[in-house]
């Protein structure tokens, strides 16, 4: 039956309609093709043709490839519908943020684009949580990415075949998989070392400014954005990717991110401050080390501002820090496993590397806010549940829980 399934959902290239951001009273529908050459969806791609989307009782006429409609009903589910010089071409709901919340759900999703089965069985997963809360009062708003979100189908270093350099590559490993998911919720993503020049094509960079679509529809680097006054969630780069000339870390101390962040992150007046990006802080292995000691500054300024969770990705398992005075009493969770994973064991690292949980299990993260409490669950790409383990291999129950 798995079988049947993957092979029903094997990328055959053709028009996609997508969520590319929600607030509280607007929604930016976003449409295209990933079939031919060029830049064929995203924010610059070429015109489609005359598009009308309606959106509840909105509406609005565009000959881009994209369109923000506004003046909508807070915490809403409306229907939408594009049709293109005349033809329907999709149709679809979408849910409004409310303007004041106390809970929110949303999905954590880390190393995943790389068009295997096992991506595809995680974003089967993550349909079916959707579904199951897309009528209570708490569903799943968005997903947040910790970097490597398309990969090369074959990465020398020197050279790199199908990076997503090209809209077509984003078929197998984005617009396919997630196609019923992305027509109702946006994707919030950060950039990973496969994402440009760090490990793979420098023309991968403006692709995936240009497909995604970003707080104020402003491609971004690094941004923030806010839901209903509990959480501000700040997106990090912790690469070295350069858009022109060589290579630069941009997370430096001296440089324009983090200047930014010391600013923006002590004027948030939201209960929950929830920072993200791709290089972890602590991390027990078993490939990549800790970037403890070039993210320092960034980890002194989330303690000086209550932070209590940090995502990020990169090693490809899941892992959660101890909670002491080596962590900031901050909860670092890697979740980096949502299409490439590493099976060696790493128990015997844990405890120096301050990684009190560890599971190597193909895994998305549901995160659930109530109040002062977060739940976290990792959820497999089967039907069977992620078993996370402490360095003397008990069982540790699941959600791991964070409070403020």
């Amino acid at each position: 039956m798995a079988a049947l399934c993957l092979a029903a959902r094997l990328p055959a290239q053709g028009f996609h309609t997508y969520v590319g951001q929600i607030e509280s009273h607007s929604v930016l529908i976003a449409w295209g093709t990933t079939a031919g050459e060029g830049n064929t969806i995203g924010r610059g791609s070429v015109s489609s043709g005359k598009a009308h989307v309606t959106v509840g009782e909105k509406s609005g006429d565009t000959t881009k490839n994209w369109i923000v409609i506004n003046e909508l009903p807070a915490d809403a589910s409306l229907p939408y519908e594009l049709t293109i010089d005349g033809t329907r071409r999709a149709q679809g709901t979408v849910r409004t943020y409310p303007d004041k919340a106390q809970k929110l759900r949303f999905f954590v999703l880390g190393d995943w684009g790389n068009g295997t089965p096992a991506q595809y069985r995680v974003a089967d997963s993550m349909w079916k949580e959707f579904q199951r809360y897309q009528s209570t009062d708490n569903p799943v708003r968005f997903v947040i990415t910790t970097g490597d979100n398309i990969y090369a189908d074959l990465n020398l270093y020197v050279s790199s075949s199908h990076s997503g350099d090209q809209d077509n590559h984003w078929e197998s490993k984005f617009f396919h998989p997630y196609e019923p998911l992305i027509r109702q919720i946006p994707f919030y993503p950060t950039l990973g070392n496969h994402d440009g020049n760090g490990s793979e094509n420098r023309g991968d960079l403006p692709t995936y400014l240009d497909n995604f679509y970003f707080p104020g529809n402003h491609p971004a680097r690094w941004y923030t954005f806010t839901y209903g006054g509990l959480a501000q969630f700040f997106a990090l780069d912790s690469t070295n990717n350069s858009e022109s000339g060589r290579t630069d870390n941009v997370f430096r101390a001296d440089g324009a991110e983090f200047k930014w962040f010391k600013e923006q992150i002590p004027a948030s007046t939201a209960p929950w401050k929830i920072p993200y990006w791709h290089h972890p802080l602590y991390n027990a292995g078993p490939r990549h080390p800790a970037s403890l000691n070039d993210l320092r500054h960034f980890a002194d300024v989330f303690q000086k501002n209550g932070v209590k969770v940090v995502f990020s990705g990169h090693e490809h398992n899941f892992q959660f820090t101890d909670l002491n005075d080596s962590t900031g009493n901050i909860r670092y969770v890697v979740s980096g496993a949502g299409g490439e994973l590493r099976t060696g064991d790493v128990r015997g690292k844990m405890a120096k590397a301050h990684i009190a949980g560890w599971a190597a299990e193909f895994h998305f993260l549901m995160v659930e806010i109530e109040g002062d409490t977060m739940k976290i669950m990792p959820i497999s790409g089967s039907d069977e549940p992620v078993n996370a383990v402490d360095p003397d291999a008990k069982k540790i129950p699941m959600p791991l829980v964070v409070t403020r």
